[in-house]
């Protein structure tokens, strides 16, 4: 297992706690300083897991922050906005159209219309006091002795 150094340790939390793998970590250790690490050296600097359960305070804190700050800016990244992804679709569409490939736009159409109702979002939506109340459904079920044959219910 080789040592690694501060830089290497602080890349590795930072990248675990944005919800990498630690096979992710492995391989981008790997690109990024040509250090082969393993799994397990990557999972040891994870906080919330057994294996890291020791990591020295400044890790842990550092991970925390990062992890926080990670969750904040979802917001900034443009695929997590609901508009980015509907113009996104709609230039999907007027390429498949062009293309003669209606099957293509119906589905990206299919897609759109799941998008923009509320298909995809966890939201419990209040009704408003005014609704009429749901009219009860009224089952009846007959049992029907199928040996006759004119048996009626």
């Amino acid at each position: 297992m080789a040592a690694l150094n501060n830089e290497v340790k602080g890349f590795m939390v930072q990248a675990l706690a944005c919800f990498d793998t630690p096979s992710q970590v492995a391989a981008a250790v790997r690109e990024e300083f040509g250090i082969e690490v393993t799994r397990q050296q990557c999972e040891a600097q994870d906080p919330t897991k057994r294996a890291g359960r020791d990591l020295a305070k400044k890790w842990v804190t550092l991970f925390h922050d990062t992890r926080k700050r990670f969750r904040e800016e979802t917001a900034e990244i443009p695929i997590a906005n609901r508009a980015f992804r509907l113009r996104a679709m709609n230039r999907f569409v007027e390429k498949a159209e062009t293309m003669k490939n209606i099957g293509l736009a119906m589905q990206i159409l299919e897609q759109a219309a799941k998008e923009t109702g509320d298909m995809y979002v966890n939201r419990n939506r209040k009704d408003e006091p005014d609704d009429e109340p749901a009219i009860p459904t009224r089952i009846q079920v007959d049992v029907v002795d199928a040996r006759k044959p004119d048996a009626e219910p």
